[in-house]
């Protein structure tokens, strides 16, 4: 029998879920942050709250006084949401992040102490460019996807030159669209690198070798690397026939997108998400 849980809307300068177990939790938090969706992932706060992880979700951009698009938003944003589950109770907090939610959360990390453990799947290496509009409703120029203390962070800008291949009206894999930007703006990587290096908060990446959307098993090898240079410890679980959207165990594999090609199927992602369960609640309850 599923164990019981207790929902609620968090009291907060955005809409966000909140899900803990009803028997009492042990002291532990997890900040749940979607892609480019943009949702409030309810269900996966479901999935940690039944393994005993006060889990939430908020939305960070889209909403009544946030950029409209994922152009500049503020990184305090995840802070503030961190400070909120240890004011309720949370004695160890993580973050998990997928795709620019896992960007975001890699960000972070690296410039605030406010996590004790970052998953991110379907990770990126580098700060990119914005996706959709920002203040201003303007998408061009570009600009970075996250500020710090009210200053951008360096990013790598998008190849315009880039078309996607697909035929008209076919789901679009916008992966040659990373790789195209990496080898056009390769003098802006050193700065837009995350330096994830830097972070004390224990990292969990996920990626799956046949991921459309960006070079993710590319940019989780080049995060590992660069922590086991620091001497730091990663725990990096891969698939090769795995794409864009890992499903953990319980979880409904989403339906397939009209827009994008995320690469993968169902059965490899659900299996690359039954790998990296249980190294993720290690990392988030810190065992």
């Amino acid at each position: 029998m599923a164990a019981e849980i207790v929902e609620c809307e968090p009291t907060g300068p955005w809409a966000g879920f909140l899900a803990r177990p009803a028997a009492g939790d042990v002291g532990v938090g997890v900040l749940v942050l979607s892609g480019s969706s943009g949702r409030v992932e309810r269900e996966r706060c479901r999935l940690f709250a039944r393994a005993g992880v006060s889990a939430m979700s908020v939305r960070w951009f889209g909403g009544p006084g946030q950029p409209p698009g994922i152009c500049e938003v503020p990184l305090e944003t995840f802070v503030a949401a961190t400070w909120l589950l240890r004011e309720r109770g949370a004695e160890r907090v993580g973050i998990l992040g997928v795709s620019k939610g896992a960007e975001a959360a890699l960000s972070v990390s690296c410039l605030a102490d406010c996590t004790d453990a970052v998953i991110a799947l379907a990770p990126t290496s580098v700060v990119w460019a914005n996706v959709g509009p920002g203040r201003d409703g303007r998408e061009h120029p570009y600009r970075s996807c996250w500020t710090w203390q009210g200053q951008p962070l360096p990013f790598v800008p998008y190849d315009r030159s880039w078309a996607p291949t697909q035929p008209e009206g076919a789901p679009v894999a916008v992966l040659g669209w990373y790789e195209s930007s990496l080898a056009a703006y390769a003098d802006r990587l050193p700065a837009a690198a995350i330096p994830v290096e830097h972070t004390d908060a224990d990292l969990v990446l996920v990626a799956g070798g046949a991921d459309r959307m960006w070079p993710s098993l590319r940019f989780a090898h080049e995060l590992a690397d660069r922590r086991t240079t620091a001497g730091r410890k990663t725990t990096l679980i891969t698939r090769p026939d795995a794409g864009h959207r890992t499903v953990f165990p319980g979880e409904s594999a989403p339906p397939p997108s009209p827009r994008f090609d995320h690469g993968g199927t169902p059965e490899a992602d659900a299996t690359l998400g039954t790998a990296a369960w249980p190294h993720i609640l290690a990392a988030v309850l810190g065992r």
